[in-house]
């Protein structure tokens, strides 16, 4: 499994070379996603900014999440991590966006949506989306890092296709 940080460092070199800016919206991460980035030096000429989005308020306070759609999917939910990466894409000078909304436990699952359940979205400001559940076992840091690796993974593999 690759380390976090040279999952960051393809991304960064990845955007440069295609000229775009990356933001990120974060639940469950808590800015563990964008810690990874900032780690790197220069990673301010490819990365735009980050949002953690806690609470359901913040979602649709900060990034415009439909109330109706949290009510209707709960926050752990592929229309709530689209709607959260699409909320990014309208707000700053981002080409590529990434959200991230799961439960990293230890407590908060329930039978539908179990700790461990993570939900992605990817989009490109050409109105390209893509999302994913995914399912973590561990502690509660353990889901978190797995969660910032999956984000990571998606990134790459969004901007592959361009």
């Amino acid at each position: 499994m690759r380390p976090l940080q040279e999952l960051a460092t393809q991304i960064g070199e990845t955007l440069l070379a295609q000229g775009h800016l990356l933001a990120l919206a974060e639940s469950c991460t808590g800015g563990l996603a964008a810690a990874s980035i900032t780690d790197l030096a220069g990673s301010s000429a490819w990365f735009d900014s980050s949002v953690v989005v806690y609470s359901n308020q913040a979602k649709q306070d900060l990034l415009k999440v439909p109330v109706e759609t949290l009510a209707q999917y709960g926050a752990v939910s592929e229309p709530v991590a689209i709607a959260m990466a699409k909320g990014l894409l309208t707000q700053g000078r981002c080409q590529i966006s990434a959200s991230v909304t799961g439960i990293a436990g230890p407590s908060g699952g329930s039978a539908e949506k179990p700790v461990g359940t993570v939900c992605f979205a990817w989009a490109h400001q050409d109105g390209r989306v893509v999302s994913t559940t995914q399912h973590f076992s561990g502690n509660r840091q353990q889901v978190r890092e797995q969660s910032v690796r999956a984000l990571f993974e998606g990134i790459l593999q969004l901007l592959a296709t361009y």
